[in-house]
């Protein structure tokens, strides 16, 4: 039986450096065949996941002789961390590893929910010429509201701000008088404020019971006309039904979502033919870069507490 389970993809170099030292099953497929994955775990001492795998329950309750679960990424929601700890067993984050990507895809998803003229590639080549339908609007100048002020957030800060962007941003965990607000040079605002007046809204927050469904229909029509919204945190932190419908009335000018309240997203979900907005596979911090460094990090965590050579 393996001594350390991968159920999600990881880097090969990664896995190739973890199995020289321990016996490890690698197999991404058994985030989708959980019988599978609860009798691989039955008896091993690391279980390495990524978002998709549930480390809850039966999951939990297998993992009879597990020291460590290594999580390849930040979020934390789906894996029972009281459960966990019940067991001993520790739960470690790739804590920072991958926030450059999300930081990038931020900014990228900023650029073009507002200049709207990147979907044009099927007219041109058909010989339309659609220039007057295409008029977007720049970064410069647009007030840019960050619901949450922690390492990615801040990354995108230093970005947006080199883009001529101003930022505001609530988090109630740092007061307002904290230095670290004059040093990326952000306002501290109140909620109503960072809802209302920002041209451009990013969420970095985690999925706990006070923010899911934290921009819900009166948040979103509370939210300034023509105003973006992007969701690189979790899925629940938004209403996906009432983001729909203010997509569709064009209150909102777009919106880009990398997370969702159900994934895989089910065929009849509620954005079919929803105008503006740009969806992605949960792949925001995601990048070969950040792969390496997030499987890099969890692999030597994972063999430190498995006391495996390094």
């Amino acid at each position: 039986m393996p001594d350390i389970v991968v159920s999600e993809f990881m880097d090969a170099d990664a896995v190739d450096w973890l199995s020289a030292r321990s016996d490890l099953r690698y197999d991404p497929a058994l985030v989708d065949d959980r019988p599978s994955l609860v009798e691989a775990v039955s008896s091993c001492r690391a279980l390495i996941v990524r978002n998709r795998t549930q480390v809850r329950d039966d999951l939990v309750a297998a993992l009879a002789s597990a020291m460590v679960v290594g999580r390849l990424g930040v979020g934390l929601d789906n894996i029972d961390i009281q459960a966990c700890e019940a067991r001993g067993i520790e739960v470690v984050p790739a804590t920072g590893a991958n926030a450059i990507g999300v930081a990038e895809y931020v900014i990228g998803a900023l650029m073009v929910l507002l200049r709207g003229a990147y979907g044009a590639t099927e007219s041109v080549l058909a010989g339309d010429w659609p220039r007057a339908d295409l008029i977007g609007r720049e970064l410069n100048g647009k007030l840019l509201g960050l619901v949450g002020f922690g390492g990615i957030a801040r990354l995108v800060a230093v970005r947006a701000r080199a883009l001529g962007m101003p930022i505001q941003a609530f988090d109630p965990n740092i007061e307002k008088g904290d230095p670290v607000w004059r040093e990326y040079g952000v306002a501290p605002v109140d909620w109503d404020v960072l809802v209302g007046r920002s041209d451009a809204i990013s969420l970095h927050v985690p999925l706990v019971t006070a923010t899911r469904h934290l921009f819900d229909a009166q948040t979103l029509a509370a939210m300034k006309q023509g105003a973006v919204i992007v969701n690189t945190a979790r899925g629940g932190v938004i209403d996906d039904t009432a983001l729909a419908d203010a997509l569709r009335r064009r209150h909102l000018g777009g919106a880009a979502l990398d997370v969702f309240e159900t994934e895989p997203v089910p065929a009849d979900n509620v954005f079919s033919d929803v105008p503006n907005l740009l969806a992605t596979p949960h792949i925001a911090g995601v990048t070969e870069e950040s792969n390496s460094r997030v499987s890099w990090m969890i692999a030597r965590e994972v063999a430190s507490r498995l006391g495996l050579r390094p």
